[in-house]
């Protein structure tokens, strides 16, 4: 497979799920619950249904990831696709923009691969239908012009950060600084959906992606009990299928992207959805501004900890 197949991939199931965008109907909650542990709604076993059977009838030697099914796939196969068929459900269920279908491809000889083994990446907009796409090495091409934003000041940065599933007046304690920085000369948001929100990166309108929840719960003694709280006795945080399509775009766009330590991802196994695989994020799109995200964050650790 090549970009050009996880392209044609990522709009088959945007077909699929577009007629039930903010339907009511595909808001019902299935028997059971996705692999990672989040609520799988209609509209997500309809996505999930039509991507077992494309990859059986176009790429039956390919194995793939997805959010409910896991890893299913032949275990010689030499290539892995992670997919987010519907990535920000709840975005979607309400008819709003913000939720994508997300396809990463990766080198796969049945080990563990990485997200530095990720080699291309396509993301649909479900609603507008817009395309990006990511090859390493080889940068990214969209429908709409690639413009990353020159913002390098905290107070005029527009940013997004993400609640779903994560106890709200944790999360908000560490980005408080961030917060009440931006608050006037710039904009915060939680828009639903990390692929969305990385891609507002490479389109300019966002400087900045901060996702510092995994951090918290592997550092602050009683948060991953919080975490679990709010999701329903399990932790609800990015995954590699919601991340592996979208980092790469950033990145190949000319973007910063870290965990929220400053480390680099791409040592992050590429398989898998608990709470070992689960990563925290910083994306920016300029180094300067990245530093200073991850200053603040640093701080608002330190709080939560004390």
């Amino acid at each position: 497979m090549e970009a050009a197949d996880a392209l044609e991939l990522a709009r088959s199931l945007r077909g699929v799920v577009l007629p039930l965008l903010g339907a009511h109907a595909a808001r019902a909650h299935a028997d059971e619950r996705a692999v990672g542990g989040d609520i799988t709604f209609a509209i997500d076993a309809r996505a999930e249904e039509h991507l077992a059977a494309w990859v059986r009838e176009h790429a039956p030697g390919v194995a793939f990831y997805s959010e409910d099914q896991g890893l299913v796939g032949p275990p010689d196969a030499e290539q892995v696709l992670i997919v987010d068929p519907v990535d920000g459900t709840r975005p979607a269920l309400a008819g709003f923009e913000a939720a994508c279908v997300s396809v990463a491809l990766a080198s796969y000889a049945g080990g563990e691969p990485a997200m530095r083994d990720v080699v291309a990446g396509a993301i649909v907009e479900i609603k507008s239908g817009n395309a990006f796409v990511a090859e390493r090495g080889r940068g990214v091409r969209a429908d709409v012009p690639v413009a990353l934003s020159p913002n390098e000041d905290v107070e005029r940065m527009f940013w997004v950060y993400g609640l779903r599933g994560r106890p709200a007046r944790v999360v908000i304690e560490v980005l408080a600084e961030l917060l009440d920085a931006s608050s006037t000369g710039g904009g915060a948001f939680d828009l639903g959906s990390a692929t969305y929100d990385l891609t507002r990166i490479v389109t300019g309108q966002l400087d900045a992606y901060v996702e510092p929840s995994p951090r918290i719960v592997a550092e602050v003694p009683g948060m991953r009990e919080a975490f679990e709280r709010v999701g329903g006795g399990a932790v609800l945080n990015n995954t590699p299928y919601d991340l592996a399509a979208a980092v790469l775009c950033v990145t190949e766009a000319g973007g910063v992207v870290t965990d929220a330590r400053g480390e680099p991802l791409d040592d992050r196994p590429l398989l898998g959805s608990g709470v070992a695989h689960q990563m925290s994020c910083v994306a920016a799109a300029n180094p300067v501004l990245h530093d200073h995200v991850l200053r603040a964050v640093d701080q608002g650790i330190r709080r939560l900890s004390a």
